[in-house]
């Protein structure tokens, strides 16, 4: 995709569901609940969308996500598709949003997604599902029965073999990600942790203890996309797409021998180019964190740190609030919420509030330009953003 057609487009409406323990919500009523905040938003409503671009949901059986979405919206879209790209999903939807507007094939895109994956299954349940839905390879890691932080696991391992990274370091990313959620009313853990809580929480799978692993949450999220001359009439200031990247390295963990670096290197790169800015460039970074290690070795490979640096990097909560660099400050998935594919999306929406100075205690001062990433499969999908200001 070309500068010129991700330019092309506008963000200008944002939408969350209660996030959390959400009881007797279906996945279709928490999208719709989400769906209807972005669009009342941006001052439109389901009559103007034309496009229409959602995820899988885990806690279903539907044959086709978007049309399952589109008949309970009640919409007719001539451009609609159901992206699974796992935690790179959400800054893919926006990509392709921003293409189908470039290419004329849709005016106005609603992108939408999220699931009750607590309330419906429980947090055991979801997670037991989760391992059973292919991320190991069948043959010769499923058999073994790794949970996904099991295969998460081994990059964490890896990197502290390689670079001497700590626990400690790792659990800074876990403290740093609950700073920013305390100051989030909508977000499902605010309670403080110290780096000692981290440590002292139960090991899932070493050296990973439960604090540095995402939540199980239901929630939705929704973000509405057009061309920027329609945003022009619309009631909020747009956000703008100004770059984006997407990269991939490998399906299986097991089959790939670079454990410590991933296509997010890739993914960056192309975003960073079209946009024509670097990393030193950024004011605040939206970073996927389904597990502490996925932060660090992040920080690395989009440049913001060199290569073995991460765990340093963050120490003495230079990624938290009031720190150098703020990193995903809305909380993220290991305290905001991970409602499954729909998790990455949030970190889209925390930009947009961020780059509107919509985010309260949280807002970092003087914010211009964003750039979020989301991670899909065991570090093996990448999609990067830069979002800027108009």
């Amino acid at each position: 995709m070309s500068a010129a057609a991700i330019r092309g487009a506008a963000i200008v409406g944002i939408g969350e569901s209660r996030l959390g323990r959400v009881p007797g919500m279906t996945a279709l009523e928490l999208q719709r609940e989400a769906a209807e905040a972005a669009l009342a938003d941006a001052g439109l409503s389901f009559a103007d969308v034309d496009g229409l671009l959602t995820t899988p949901v885990r806690t279903e059986s539907w044959a086709m996500p978007c049309g399952m979405v589109a008949q309970e919206f009640g919409l007719r879209p001539r451009y609609i598709a159901t992206l699974d790209v796992a935690g790179a999903s959400g800054c893919s939807m926006v990509m392709h949003a921003a293409m189908a507007v470039a290419t004329g094939q849709a005016s106005v895109v609603l992108c939408v997604a999220g699931q009750p994956g607590l309330s419906h299954r429980g947090r055991d349940s979801m997670v037991k599902t989760l391992a059973g839905a292919g991320w190991a390879h069948p043959d010769l890691e499923a058999p073994y029965g790794p949970l996904v932080p099991t295969l998460y696991a081994l990059v964490a391992q890896r990197h502290m073999q390689e670079y001497g990274t700590t626990a400690e370091q790792l659990a800074e990313v876990a403290v740093a990600m609950r700073g920013w959620a305390a100051m989030n009313p909508n977000a499902q853990k605010r309670e403080p942790i110290s780096v000692a809580d981290v440590l002292a929480s139960p090991m899932v799978t070493s050296p990973l203890h439960v604090l540095d692993c995402a939540l199980v949450s239901d929630g939705a999220v929704a973000v509405v996309v057009t061309g920027k001359d329609h945003a022009r009439d619309l009631k909020q200031r747009s956000v703008l797409p100004l770059g984006a990247g997407s990269g991939f390295s490998h399906g299986y963990i097991g089959e790939y021998e670079a454990l410590t670096s991933t296509a997010a290197a890739d993914a960056g790169r192309e975003a960073f180019r079209q946009a024509g800015v670097t990393p030193a460039d950024i004011d605040m970074a939206q970073l996927y964190d389904c597990f502490t290690i996925t932060v660090i070795v992040e920080l690395e490979d989009l440049g913001f740190c060199a290569k073995g640096e991460g765990g340093a990097f963050v120490q003495g909560g230079r990624i938290g609030p009031g720190g150098a660099l703020p990193v995903t400050t809305h909380g993220g998935l290991l305290s905001a919420g991970h409602p499954g594919l729909a998790g990455g999306m949030f970190h889209v929406v925390e930009a947009v509030r961020q780059l509107r100075s919509d985010a309260g205690a949280r807002q970092v001062a003087d914010a211009e330009l964003a750039f979020v990433h989301g991670n899909g499969g065991i570090i093996g999908l990448h999609c990067s953003l830069v979002l800027g200001r108009s």
